[in-house]
């Protein structure tokens, strides 16, 4: 049987049957793509409860609305950083882009932080900020966590401001005769910071 390739002279059942295939594989790809910005904003938050100290965090919240206090409209964000000691916090925005966030993406969050009365935000990316994004951040109190696409709550790095951070968590087996100690040395040879146990 032999098929004519203009489609409107196939027979209805075929491409019917054609279209729903498509849609079908465009829902997994869409899924799966959505299932790795879930997962990106999950470790980003896992992250940034790991290094709150840094940031003068208490605790990292879930995606959530907040509520615009000058526009009257609710904000969805990827998470808030509740500040250590107070009620302010800040926004966290995750882009897991292709590309480097422009300054229109970080006014975008500036307006945010103003509309909400947060104290400041932080953008998490795989990539740095373009020159105009930085100016942005800098003057709205944004802060810029780059985190690589692939993180895992088991396996991540991020940089921020230059200093690379790397989290890995292993499952060790330690008996009380056990010890271990972990040295941290600079880039000169020096020695950061030891811990045993």
């Amino acid at each position: 049987m032999t098929f004519c390739k203009a489609r409107h002279k196939l027979p209805a059942m075929i491409q019917s049957f054609k279209m729903a295939k498509k849609s079908s594989s465009d829902a997994r790809r869409l899924g799966k793509r959505a299932k790795a910005w879930t997962n990106y904003e999950e470790v980003a938050r896992y992250v940034l409860q790991q290094l709150g100290k840094r940031f003068g965090l208490a605790d990292v919240e879930g995606k959530q609305k907040v509520s615009g206090r000058q526009s009257g409209t609710k904000w969805e964000i990827d998470a808030k950083g509740v500040r250590d000691g107070d009620a302010s916090f800040v926004i966290v925005e995750c882009r897991r882009y292709g590309k480097r966030l422009n300054q229109e993406a970080l006014a975008a969050v500036a307006y945010r932080i103003l509309d909400t009365g947060a104290t400041g935000g932080i953008t998490v990316s795989p990539h740095p900020l373009q020159r105009g994004a930085a100016k942005v951040a800098r003057a709205s109190q944004i802060e810029h966590v780059q985190l690589r696409s692939d993180s895992t709550r088991e396996l991540w790095v991020a940089e921020i401001k230059k200093v690379i951070h790397v989290g890995i968590t292993e499952v060790v087996g330690l008996t009380v005769r056990d010890s271990f100690t972990i040295t941290v040395i600079d880039a000169d040879g020096n020695v950061v910071e030891q811990r045993s146990g």
